[in-house]
């Protein structure tokens, strides 16, 4: 059963009240949950609550609290990735299996070779947060992503980051697995992953990475999809650097 983000302020003693409408027609109408069945519940100071159903009426659910505690379930860095949105599919799957992985943030960015117009993307980052949300719930996690507004390369990279990983599948300075064993994340750093469009980065971007200093890495020989190269990416900095400050 996943878990359903409710708001500290409904607490009252030992009990919880779920009366928001999309809370509860999942809960009541879609898993059809019943009187002394198990709900799983987090807050927005990530306070984790297991609970038991004690009531069901056409309004609300109400659940007794049996356990809570903080949340771990977040990574221990702020991971975030910026990605030229595909013209497919696939870029649903990237925003659901890129949370269900803890990434922080998703930036879509325009790049010279995007596939998809401007317009297009924009109303469709109100669907992308709400897949983020949907993800959220069925991975426990204890924090939902963003997906912030359309922007750039450009500008993305003037944001405060303490990494900025450029993959490139034909020109790059580093080779992953080089670039991981001598860089290692520290607690609370902020990363930026940058993949591009299906058509990969123009000339012009490329200079751009090398007038700015970009540290841009292969993934190997192999050309892999945008959607391939972001998992591949993210999943190999996360085994690479979880938790490696407390060993």
């Amino acid at each position: 059963m996943p878990q359903f983000l409710i708001n500290s302020k409904d607490i009252d003693s030992n009990m919880i009240i779920i009366d928001d409408k999309e809370n509860y027609n999942h809960i009541a109408k879609s898993l059809r949950a019943r009187v002394g069945e198990d709900l799983l519940l987090i807050d927005e100071n990530e306070i984790q609550y297991e609970t038991k159903v004690e009531e069901i009426t056409k309004n609300y659910v109400k659940v007794s609290i049996e356990n809570s505690y903080k949340s771990k379930r977040k990574l221990d860095y702020d991971l975030y990735i910026a990605i030229s949105p595909l013209n497919s599919n696939a870029i649903n799957t990237i925003f659901e299996k890129l949370t269900e992985l803890g990434v922080r943030g998703f930036y879509p960015i325009y790049t010279d070779n995007c596939a998809v117009k401007k317009d297009v993307i924009t109303k469709k980052i109100e669907r992308w947060q709400k897949i983020c949300y949907e993800s959220f719930k069925q991975c426990e996690r204890a924090d939902i992503p963003t997906c912030f507004e359309l922007t750039t390369i450009q500008e993305v990279i003037k944001k405060d980051f303490d990494h900025i990983l450029c993959f490139t599948e034909r020109s790059s300075k580093y080779q992953f697995k080089e670039f991981l064993n001598n860089n290692k994340f520290k607690q609370n750093d902020k990363i930026l992953v940058i993949i591009g469009p299906e058509g990969g980065f123009s000339k012009k971007e490329f200079e751009f990475f090398e007038k700015e200093n970009l540290n841009t890495i292969s993934l190997g020989e192999l050309i892999l999809r945008a959607d391939t190269a972001s998992i591949v990416a993210i999943g190999n900095i996360i085994y690479e650097n979880s938790n490696s400050w407390k060993t």
